[in-house]
C-alpha cells in the first residue's frame, strides 16, 4: 500500500502527491496537482492553490489512524476521538502511540511549545507599525463585502414578486 503524503486540513483522509504540471485550454497559465486518494482510491486534479490552502503536508509525528485531525473518520463520528492519539493529532516523535499518560502529556506538551512559538511570533508581527490598522481594515472589508453577497442572493432568491422574484424596492 502507498504511503500517505498529506492530508486534507479540516476532513482529514491520506492522500499521495502524484505530479504538479501546467494546465492547458482553459486551465492555460494555472499549475495543477494531481492526486490520490487513497481511502477512496480515486485520482483527481485541483489547482495549486487550492491544493496549498486545503492540503497539507504530513509531519512525522502524525497519527497514522486520523493523519492529523484528532478524530475518528474510520467510525464515521466526527464528534469521537481518535483512538490513536487520544484527539490530539500526533503521536510520540518516532511516530509510535503514547501508551501511557505520561506519554500522552509529553505529545501535549509538545504541541503547546509549538502554539506558544506561533503566537509569539503573531504578536511580533502584530506589534509593527501599521500592521494592526492594515488587519483591521481588511477584516471590515470582509464583512463589508460578505453583507453585500447576501443581500444580493436575497435579492435574487425566491419570492411572490413577478416572475418569482422578490419585492426589493419600493
Amino acid at each position: 500500500m502507498t504511503q500517505p503524503t498529506h492530508t486534507h486540513r479540516t476532513l482529514g483522509g491520506g492522500y499521495v502527491e502524484i505530479q504538479q504540471y501546467q494546465g492547458t485550454g482553459p486551465l492555460a497559465g494555472q499549475w495543477l496537482v494531481a492526486y490520490t486518494d487513497l481511502i477512496k482510491g480515486i485520482d483527481s486534479v485541483t489547482t495549486q492553490t487550492d491544493w496549498t490552502t486545503h492540503w497539507r503536508e504530513l509531519r512525522p509525528d502524525d497519527c497514522a489512524v486520523c493523519y492529523g485531525t484528532g478524530r475518528d473518520h474510520i467510525k464515521g463520528n466526527p464528534d469521537k476521538p481518535c483512538g490513536g492519539c487520544y484527539g490530539l493529532g500526533r503521536v510520540r516523535k518516532d511516530g509510535e502511540t503514547p501508551l501511557d499518560l505520561w506519554a500522552l502529556s509529553d505529545v501535549a506538551q509538545r504541541i503547546i511549545i509549538e502554539l506558544e512559538g506561533d503566537l509569539q511570533e503573531f504578536q511580533e508581527a502584530m506589534a509593527v507599525p501599521g500592521v494592526r490598522e492594515l488587519v483591521e481594515r481588511e477584516r471590515q472589508q470582509r464583512i463589508e463585502d460578505s453583507i453585500a453577497q447576501k443581500e444580493q442572493e436575497w435579492a435574487a432568491g425566491l419570492g411572490f414578486g413577478p416572475g418569482g422574484q422578490r419585492y426589493t424596492g419600493d
